[in-house]
């Protein structure tokens, strides 16, 4: 296949990805970031799963890989904070924003455009298709990809009437507070991945590395994540920040007044174990994601094609999203690369992917359905 302009909306990992691997092949590509900052520090925590080894590899930075924190086993807690179980597994955290920064390096800046939103998709036939951004500027794509996540744009263009998440009842309350905020009974969390489970509520926490990729003792971060049921008539007052903006589908760091920030450290009092009731304390700036589903019925149309979030949105009890979105464009790279044509490489991408995207987004919601 003769190299492509290739436009992708959505500058976080999935999109990076995407940008990476099919400039080294040889394609032009933009990848366009709305944020005018990028994304670094929006992340918490992360689980590599096996394809996300595989893109790094496939990128040539997979030392990455071995910037990471090992727990070495799992423990489940009970409501006293006493360990119930142990399962000697052990398992390597990363840190999202140190692998978003380090991905990031690989694009060259004019390639990577921040600051820069998408405003009108016109599909032009067999013809390319044309962008038109929030700034006025154009641009013409041989192929457009939407990597722009459970709000993407270009989703809504490819199945206009298919393209609404579902939310699934819950939300992730989300912190990342220094180790050393763990001192006394709650120290015991730092080298094992911990677990409480109860009607209603489910937490988490591990290590991942520092802010600038530390892995040394006393310099790593310490994740926790509580998912907890909301009604969905409540979700509008929770995402509303301390200005008075309300957020379509989560709630980022800052946005809680210190009222509401009591009232959780309140609740997890009453609530959690004593050691996850201490580390949620630390975090002056929690975090709230809204749990959403969603499936696509396509991941491809014409010269639309669809990556990570943007077509499947999977519960993060998977801990399979970043893991998803590098399968997908490694399959998108790989057909690109081996068919002689755009429409073949995109079929065959979609008849590999849809299935295990659909297969994923099930498993989380098996496993959301045990969990609370």
């Amino acid at each position: 296949m003769k190299p492509l302009r290739i436009s992708i909306i959505g500058g976080s990992l999935a999109g990076l990805f995407a940008g990476v691997l099919l400039k080294n092949d040889g394609h032009k590509i933009t990848v366009h970031e709305r944020s005018c900052h990028g994304l670094a520090g929006r992340g918490a925590g992360l689980v590599p799963q096996r394809e996300v080894f595989q893109i790094l590899r496939a990128m040539g930075i997979a030392h990455l890989a071995q910037l990471g924190v090992v727990a070495r086993e799992r423990i489940f807690l009970d409501r006293s904070g006493d360990i119930i179980q142990t399962i000697p597994e052990a398992q390597t955290q990363l840190s999202w924003d140190g692998l978003y920064e380090q991905v990031a390096a690989q694009m060259a800046p004019a390639d990577y455009r921040l600051g820069s939103q998408l405003g009108i998709i016109e599909e032009n036939g067999d013809g390319p298709v044309a962008l038109t951004f929030a700034d006025g500027s154009r641009e013409e794509a041989d192929l457009l990809i939407g990597a722009d996540g459970i709000r993407s744009r270009v989703r809504r263009m490819l199945a206009p009437s298919q393209a609404e998440n579902r939310y699934a009842g819950y939300v992730a309350w989300r912190g990342l507070i220094p180790e050393t905020a763990l001192t006394g009974s709650s120290s015991f969390l730092l080298e094992r991945f911990a677990f409480y489970v109860a009607p209603g509520d489910h937490a988490l926490g591990y290590l991942v590395p520092g802010p600038n990729g530390e892995i040394a003792r006393g310099r790593r971060r310490y994740n926790w994540v509580w998912y907890r049921r909301v009604p969905e008539e409540q979700l509008h007052d929770l995402f509303t920040d301390i200005e008075g903006h309300s957020h379509p589908v989560s709630l980022p760091r800052g946005g809680l007044s210190p009222e509401r920030r009591e009232a959780l450290r309140e609740d997890a009092l009453r609530l959690l174990p004593p050691p996850f009731a201490l580390a949620l304390a630390a975090e002056e700036a929690p975090s709230i994601q809204g749990i959403f589903d969603y499936e696509a019925p396509a991941m491809v149309r014409g010269r639309l094609a669809l990556i990570g979030d943007a077509a499947f949105v999977v519960r993060p009890h998977t801990a399979m999203g970043v893991g998803k979105a590098a399968g997908d464009v490694m399959s998108l790279q790989r057909h690109m690369a081996s068919a002689g044509d755009l429409r073949t490489a995109l079929k065959r991408f979609e008849s590999e992917r849809l299935p295990v995207g659909r297969e994923i987004a099930a498993f989380g919601q098996r496993l959301g359905a045990n969990a609370l």
